[in-house]
C-alpha cells in the first residue's frame, strides 16, 4: 500500500514540474496606443489612477502587472482565464474604441459593480490582497465615476 502511495506521489510531483513548463503569453502590449486609454481619455487624476490601476487594471487592460506566484501553475491558467474574461468583459486600454453608448453603459456598470462589491472579484483579491478596495477608495471612485457619467450625458 506504501509503495502505491508513493508512486501516486511520485507521478503527481513529476505532472506538477511538467505542468511549469506551459507558460501562456503574457498579457503585455509594448506598442500599445496610450490615447486609447480610459484614463487618458478622462485626464484621470492620479488618486482614481492609482486605484484603477491597482484594482482593475490587471485583469481590465492590455497589461497585467504578474507577481512571482502567478507564474506557478496551475494558478497561471486561471490568471489567464480571468483575465481573458476580465478583457471581453472591459478593457480599459481600448475604451476609445467603445461607441459613447457602450461608454456610458460600462461606466454604469462599473459603477454598479463597485458599490456592490462585485469588482475587483474575491478570488482575485484572495491572492492580490493590494487589490482590495477599502471603504474610502470605493467612495472616491463612485463619486468620481458619477462626475464622470454627469458631464457624458451633457455632452
Amino acid at each position: 500500500m506504501k509503495r502505491r502511495f508513493k508512486k501516486i506521489g511520485i507521478a503527481l510531483l513529476a505532472s506538477f514540474i511538467l505542468l511549469q513548463f506551459y507558460q501562456p503569453a503574457r498579457n503585455k502590449s509594448n506598442g500599445q496606443d496610450l490615447s486609447k486609454d480610459f484614463v487618458t481619455v478622462y485626464n484621470v487624476p492620479d488618486s482614481i489612477k492609482n486605484i484603477l490601476h491597482t484594482s482593475c487594471y490587471d485583469c481590465h487592460s492590455n497589461n497585467t502587472n504578474y507577481l512571482w506566484y502567478d507564474y506557478i501553475q496551475p494558478g497561471r491558467m486561471l490568471v489567464e482565464s480571468h483575465i481573458r474574461k476580465g478583457k471581453k468583459e472591459l478593457n480599459f486600454s481600448e475604451w476609445a474604441d467603445y461607441t459613447k453608448r457602450k461608454q456610458e453603459s460600462k461606466l454604469e456598470r462599473i459603477t454598479k459593480q463597485v458599490q456592490k462589491g462585485e469588482m475587483p472579484l474575491k478570488s482575485y483579491t484572495m491572492l492580490h490582497t493590494s487589490a482590495k478596495l477599502n471603504e474610502a477608495e470605493k467612495r472616491q471612485l463612485i463619486y468620481w465615476l458619477s462626475l464622470i457619467q454627469e458631464k457624458s450625458t451633457h455632452d
